[in-house]
């Protein structure tokens, strides 16, 4: 059952700020100070490729983090501290980046826990946001309430680099400061205002003071020997690699093969984003009519990813027919297959971080939130890989990109393949809580 009363549209908007304030302060460390440390400065891709793997890396603690919010019974002290240490770690990143045109050595000695703090921050905020967010929400509003939150968020992303593309000409260490500390104070400030009282008295989960040395690896042996939990994971890994396999070679792939300008690719990536907001958009609409039956969610999943794989199949025979109408017909329909599916993923997951042993609802969102965090980390990295090696195999551009839509597209099928038994999983011998109705009880 629900702990306090279910969150309405309004408190799922303040959820959502939440989201607008973590995304805010994301991109600027892992898009404005990589392009910083590798066009500004000139130095090796791989170096800031490793910094952001380590926000990555630390994302593994996700399930510790949640175990700790189940054992305290609240969200909101993980939420705000988490938004405190993330705000710190990007402060002290556009510090040594700026110290970054000067000797290396101090400036990575700054940027490494800069980096770990960031994605500490990520970390306690973000598991703590979605597993509130699961707790409190109805199942009827769960499809609409995921595409709010991660609408609000891409709307962090794009006002962020908007006003500091502009703020940020001409550049300057000081200005780089400037401009990243008002970004993380605002966001700090917005996150406070949005939770703070939100989400009233709550109980602890599990009994603090009946927990055992090495409490959290038996919380985390018990829930992934949950096969519904179990299969999730490994369902939530296959489609965020498949779905960030295709990031670093988008633009590329038009640049290169139909020659398009920098102006040029860039439209594309906004045509491509504009479909993910579109799919996202729609996803929450037809949520009002499926009242969140994880059933439905499951057929709206397999559909993202199926067409996804569809529009990748195509990609990797476009070069020798397509125009450039078509090119942008097919990023839009890429685009609003991977809104949807992501949109729906995101609402199955909030059904099933409930669904189990009671009281471990942050480890098991944490669970999942590592586990997309990985495969964005790898992700980008096989994506390019693959790109290289087609291009020896097949001695040409296009054998190169061919490569990376053939095997993305058949990592999108393999989700969809494993996306059927979503929630049939473990039907017998995984303690399960009691439906209420057509739904999942949320507790």
């Amino acid at each position: 059952m629900m702990q306090g009363a279910a969150f309405g549209w309004f408190g799922i908007v303040r959820l959502g700020l939440v989201q607008t304030a973590l995304g805010a302060v994301v991109v600027l460390t892992t898009s404005v100070l990589n392009r910083l440390m590798v066009v500004e400065f000139a130095l090796p891709a791989i170096l800031s490729g490793l910094l952001v793997g380590l926000y990555y890396a630390m994302q593994m603690l996700r399930p510790r983090m949640g175990h700790g919010s189940d054992v305290g019974g609240r969200r909101t002290p993980w939420i705000i501290g988490g938004m405190a240490t993330l705000c710190l770690g990007a402060v002290l990143a556009a510090i040594a980046t700026g110290m970054m045109d000067g000797p290396l050595l101090p400036a990575l000695a700054l940027a490494i826990p800069a980096f770990l703090l960031v994605g500490a921050g990520v970390s306690a905020a973000g598991t703590a946001l979605l597993v509130l967010l699961a707790a409190r929400v109805a199942p009827a509003r769960k499809a609409a309430a995921a595409s709010i939150v991660w609408i609000m968020m891409i709307a962090g992303f794009v006002v962020t680099t908007a006003v500091a593309g502009r703020t940020l000409d001409p550049y300057s260490a000081e200005r780089l400061l400037a401009v990243t500390a008002c970004v993380a104070v605002l966001a700090f400030l917005l996150a406070l205002v949005a939770v703070v009282g939100l989400e009233g008295h709550a109980r602890p989960t599990i009994d603090p003071r009946r927990q055992p040395d090495g409490a959290f690896r038996a919380a985390f042996a018990e829930v992934w020997a949950e096969p519904e939990a179990r299969h999730f994971t490994l369902f939530v890994f296959v489609a965020m690699l498949a779905y960030s396999a295709q990031d670093l070679v988008l633009e590329p792939f038009a640049g290169s093969v139909f020659g398009m300008t920098l102006g040029q690719t860039t439209q594309l990536a906004s045509i491509q984003h504009g479909g993910v907001l579109a799919g996202m958009v729609l996803l929450a609409a037809i949520g009002r009519f499926t009242q969140g039956r994880l059933s439905a969610l499951r057929s709206w999943i397999q559909l993202g990813c199926a067409a996804a794989a569809s529009v990748l199949l195509l990609l990797s025979v476009v070069g020798m027919v397509a125009t450039a109408v078509s090119l942008q017909l097919l990023y839009a329909a890429l685009g609003l297959a991977n809104g949807i599916f992501a949109a729906a993923a995101i609402a199955a997951m909030m059904q099933l971080a409930a669904r189990g042993t009671p009281g471990r609802d942050g480890v098991r969102m944490g669970m999942f939130g590592a586990a997309q965090a990985v495969a964005f980390g790898l992700g980008g990295l096989a994506g390019t890989i693959l790109l290289d090696v087609g291009r020896l195999i097949s001695g040409g551009v296009l054998g190169g990109y061919a490569t990376v839509f053939l095997v993305d597209a058949g990592l999108f099928l393999a989700a969809a393949i494993m996306a059927q038994r979503i929630g049939l999983v473990g039907e017998q011998g995984v303690h399960r809580l009691p439906a209420a109705g057509p739904t999942p009880r949320v507790g």
